[in-house]
């Protein structure tokens, strides 16, 4: 199971919304997933100097293979995981708020 697939599945199950119809499930997981990719762009960019943002939108303008724009990312933004499970975490506990 991939990453994403795992984090929707965990997505539904701890947010109650298992339950719902599959077409219900998948558009509001399309939802939560634009958001939190927002979230965690927005935070990288931010701890990104301007050149690493240049040399970051050079890899995405030239199609870069995703696992080297991870990889990328990992080098130049500390604890760059440890961020993207605090965005996902915090955002997790702001649904179960919603509810």
């Amino acid at each position: 199971m991939t990453d994403q697939a795992q984090l929707q599945k965990e997505l539904l199950e701890e947010l109650g919304l298992a339950s719902l119809p599959p077409d219900k499930q998948e558009e509001i997981l399309i939802k939560m997933t634009e958001v939190l990719l927002k979230r965690i762009f927005v935070e990288t960019m931010e701890k990104l100097s301007e050149a690493d943002r240049e040399m970051y939108e050079k890899m995405v303008d030239e199609k870069s293979e995703p696992e080297k724009i991870g990889e990328f990312l990992k080098e130049k933004v500390l604890n760059y995981d440890e961020m993207v499970q605090k965005i996902i975490a915090d955002f997790k506990e702001e649904m179960k708020k919603v509810e």
